[in-house]
């Protein structure tokens, strides 16, 4: 069944324009406090958002629809995604809200749904919300004496920052290293520089002034260069990039260098493996990371697991197959050790603890394989299917015969935007471009004649 509302991560899309209007947002509430509403206890729902304009109009009409439905709502203002996760667990609520279109511009707003257990929820469940939110709202209402009660909740930022700093040992420390943040003018201005402060780190701090306009603006792990520079400025020994919400990490070395999220996959694969912690015989990444990361895994004995794109197909994989480690070349990191969904500042403490044990600046320690050149390149397209199309359909064929045994192909649609992406890599870089770049020609001139 054809989903309607839902893509990779939630239900995303431009503030004020369907579906991310305060209507939906309010029905989404109620059809999944419905969903969730059962049993004698009093239930709960916890809520958190980022620094997006939109976000206080989609957590009114968000805490409209749980109450509706007759769960207390508890409000958690601007926190990461990550620590909505950890607190639906921690305050023992039944779901888990988070407002956020993740690394989109401010234009944009999503909807993320975590339950008791602090996943993300399952297709299945997502298909029953679907179909409750386009239903007559009447019977999904709860009598006047149980409607719910909404409050703000208050430390929930102090939570957060025990949480990341119990990531490490007791007795770590990262005096002596100076670290740049860049914190997307998003969900972690306040507690990821508190994390690294208080754990001994010389900290500079930047994106974090949000005015509501500003996240994800020409900063963050998307945009990375205002960080290079800072790098550079400050002589920092490691510059960390978040996103908006703070669920994925990019690293900048001390040389202004950016590192990805298979790099670091791959420095803490061998951290824990040296540690006996790592478990299922490898990671589990997507299908977009790199060869490079996959062939470097397999010289320590070590096996790449891969999944469709979208790190809730990376958790899902971990827990069903008992990995510890698995994320995204983007750089969504999930150690399933410390938490149940990718914490881009829990992943940069394990890098940050690594730096200081081996004493190898970052440049050396994150450069754990010489990565295959990739190209990836997207195409925007206003409607239709232009993968259904023959032409398109005959043209991927060719160039995956052509990379047959010395690359990989990848080409989806994008769950968050209305992109197509085109992925290829291999050993031969003037190969991987030209197959891309007729790609995308091909598909960009079908989707021009459907218009």
């Amino acid at each position: 069944m054809t989903r309607r509302y839902f893509g990779t991560d939630g239900i995303r899309g431009h503030s004020n324009a369907f579906p991310m209007t305060p209507d939906l947002a309010m029905r989404v509430g109620i059809a999944v406090g419905k969903i969730f509403r059962n049993g004698s206890h009093r239930h709960r729902v916890v809520i958190g958002k980022d620094t997006r304009l939109s976000g206080y109009m989609l957590e009114n009409a968000m805490v409209a629809g749980f109450t509706a439905a007759g769960l207390d709502a508890f409000i958690l203002g601007p926190i990461p995604t990550p620590a909505v996760a950890m607190l639906t667990r921690s305050l023992r609520a039944d779901v888990g809200v988070m407002i956020s279109a993740s690394h989109n511009p401010y234009q944009d707003n999503g909807i993320k749904l975590f339950g008791p257990d602090g996943y993300k929820l399952s297709d299945e469940l997502e298909m029953q919300i679907e179909d409750l939110i386009e239903q007559d709202l009447a019977g999904q209402l709860a009598k006047a004496g149980d409607i719910g009660r909404a409050k703000r909740v208050d430390g929930v930022h102090d939570r957060y920052v025990e949480h990341a700093k119990r990531t490490l040992p007791r007795d770590a420390t990262l005096q002596g290293l100076r670290v740049a943040i860049d914190c997307a003018n998003g969900a972690a201005y306040k507690v990821a520089p508190a994390v690294l402060w208080e754990l001994g780190a010389d900290v500079v701090t930047m994106g974090d002034e949000p005015d509501g306009q500003n996240i994800n603006l020409d900063c963050g792990s998307t945009s990375p260069g205002a960080l290079q520079k800072k790098v550079h400025e400050v002589r920092a020994d490691i510059g960390i990039a978040l996103d908006g919400d703070a669920d994925r990490v990019i690293i900048v070395d001390e040389l202004g260098e950016v590192v990805d999220g298979d790099q670091l996959m791959a420095v803490i694969a061998e951290s824990w493996l040296a540690e006996d912690r790592l478990q299922g015989g490898g990671i589990v990444a997507t299908v977009m990371s790199n060869l490079g990361l996959e062939r470097y895994l397999t010289s320590k004995g070590l096996g790449l697991a891969r999944t469709k794109v979208g790190d809730r197909y990376v958790v899902e994989h971990m827990r069903a197959h008992n990995f510890n480690l698995g994320g995204e070349q983007s750089g969504h990191i999930v150690l399933s050790d410390f938490g149940t969904t990718g914490d881009g500042l829990v992943a940069a403490l394990q890098i940050l603890a690594r730096v200081k044990r081996t004493g190898l600046p970052v440049s050396e320690l994150c450069r754990r394989f010489e990565p295959v050149p990739q190209l990836l390149k997207n195409v925007r397209f206003g409607g239709g299917k232009p993968l259904e199309d023959m032409i398109v359909q005959q043209a991927i064929a060719d160039a995956e015969a052509e990379l047959a045994g010395k690359g990989r192909l990848v080409i989806r649609p994008s769950g968050t935007e209305p992109l197509i992406r085109v992925m290829a890599e291999g050993d031969d870089r003037s190969q991987i471009e030209r197959i891309v770049n007729e790609l995308v020609g091909i598909i960009a001139n079908v989707r021009a004649a459907a218009a």
